[in-house]
């Protein structure tokens, strides 16, 4: 019997207009009914996983930042918080700025970004048909690398990097892996999204790739989780959809990729579910249930 399930957000439980559907508010329902603990384990700031997390009734623990942090949700206290260092952060940071790619920072509670492009518009628009007290915080700082050279207050969960050239977004990725003590992501496909502003829909497609601290990942702050809660990995599932969640679903218990997947990812997990779009996270929900 599973006693704690592990959920990415994008591209895995939320489908892709950013929303979690009734078929998988229902299933995740029947879990905790029957006293197995969900938790999300999602790339995005702390705040912005709140929102969804009370959306499912997970009440206990979340994860951020790509395991970068795991926070007590009922404590209003971090449990773990392994953040970018600022020596490094600023490395990158000089090298975006050296070749014009666009870049956006994670902290504990919201995005920075120097404009509103490629995902911080995914979560303006997201932001546009939510209560205030449920939006994504998103702060624009033209000047993004001063902020950060001067601010001793923030914590950088990690970065994203983002453009819609290949090839410039591959020359970035070769630079940015010879900075020491951080990860950069391997992701080998462009994702798209579909947006809606103003009553339109419209379909945004670029290349990224997400840095955090070096061996830091969602499955090492699960492990952080899984031992608060006294629960052996052998009873844990854990659900996902891309390179940032093979870790999680490599050492889990039993790990589900979604249909969706980037192909590199199919290939670790015990089962491919349907896509994010057709209720995935339900259907490999409704496998281990007894």
């Amino acid at each position: 019997m599973y006693k704690l399930i592990a959920i990415d957000l994008d591209g895995t439980l939320l489908n892709s207009k950013g929303l979690i559907s009734e078929e998988n508010k229902n299933a995740i329902k029947k879990a905790q009914e029957q006293g197995i603990e969900v938790i999300l384990a999602s790339g995005r700031s702390k705040d912005s996983i709140k929102n969804f997390a009370s959306e499912i009734n997970s009440n206990k623990y979340l994860i951020a930042g790509n395991g970068a942090l795991a926070y007590d949700i009922q404590k209003n206290k971090d449990i773990y918080d392994k953040s970018i260092k600022k020596k490094d952060v600023l490395k990158i940071l000089e090298i975006c700025e050296q070749n014009s790619i666009f870049y956006s920072l994670h902290t504990k509670s919201s995005i920075l970004t120097k404009s509103l492009n490629y995902s911080p518009l995914v979560y303006h628009s997201e932001n546009l048909s939510k209560p205030e007290d449920k939006k994504t915080s998103i702060n624009v700082i033209p000047n993004l690398y001063e902020y950060v050279k001067t601010n001793n207050r923030e914590k950088y969960l990690k970065i994203s990097i983002q453009d819609a050239d290949k090839s410039i977004f591959s020359n970035i990725i070769k630079k940015l892996k010879h900075i020491k003590n951080v990860d950069v992501i391997e992701v080998e496909h462009s994702t798209k999204k579909m947006l809606k502003i103003n009553n339109e829909e419209m379909i945004m497609q670029y290349y990224y790739t997400e840095i955090t601290r070096k061996n830091i990942n969602k499955w090492s702050a699960i492990k952080c989780v899984s031992k608060k809660l006294g629960i052996n990995k052998k009873y844990i599932m854990a659900i996902g959809d891309n390179i940032n969640d093979k870790e999680m679903i490599e050492h889990a218990g039993l790990g589900a990729v979604m249909g969706n997947s980037a192909l590199a990812a199919k290939h670790i997990g015990n089962m491919v579910v349907a896509d994010h779009n057709s209720n995935g996270v339900a259907e490999a929900i409704e496998k281990i249930l007894q």
